[in-house]
């Protein structure tokens, strides 16, 4: 075969790919990691802390509302409920190991955005954006999974719609206007999130 022939060959395969990968609806952009979820070394359930047992998303993130990020929990603070709920299982025998060993859990990052992008966790907390709007319906994640593309679209897009927040005295979103201090803006200049 001629190097001519190949290089057709070559560029016909490439596009019928292409072609299959977008009508199968599997064709993301790139960096998008929508559907991510990687085995962890606790197998711990969103479902039963957040959904069944409504534990709030704090009390284990407890950084999210003061710092640019949510913060994973310790063994301490899963080692709060455990020492007396299921204290002889498995998985929180691996919890209990952890920390006597006083070494961290090694739970490997779902949700990230690019190098590229600074997100800070606390703004959007205390801006009253509800977990789901990004991260999805955690509450019902047997295993948990990056629910969102985190594309610079679906950020710009959800500040165009969240545009104003209007912060009470005690930097909380309020309801009425009449109580406020400040407005927060959800800006969409690109020196918020690239710089």
């Amino acid at each position: 075969m001629s190097l001519r022939t190949i290089k057709i060959i070559s560029i016909l395969v490439t596009i019928t790919g292409a072609i299959a990968i977008w009508q199968n609806g599997t064709f993301r952009q790139y960096g998008d990691q929508s559907g991510y979820q990687p085995i962890q070394p606790i197998n711990f359930s969103h479902k039963v802390h957040a959904g069944d047992n409504k534990i709030n998303c704090l009390y284990c993130h407890s950084a999210a509302d003061k710092s640019r990020v949510a913060g994973i929990p310790t063994a301490e603070t899963c080692m709060n409920c455990h020492t007396k709920i299921k204290p002889d299982s498995p998985e929180i025998l691996k919890v209990a190991a952890a920390l006597e060993k006083n070494e961290p859990i090694q739970w490997v990052k779902v949700n990230d955005v690019p190098d590229h992008v600074v997100f800070n966790h606390s703004r959007h907390v205390v801006a009253g954006l509800s977990c789901n709007t990004c991260h999805g319906p955690v509450e019902t994640m047997e295993k948990i999974s990056q629910f969102s593309s985190f594309s610079m679209g679906s950020c710009v897009s959800c500040h165009r719609t969240h545009r104003e927040v209007i912060l009470g005295a005690d930097g909380r979103p309020q309801i009425s206007a009449e109580k406020s201090e400040k407005k927060l803006m959800a800006s969409t200049d690109c020196s918020v999130c690239h710089h």
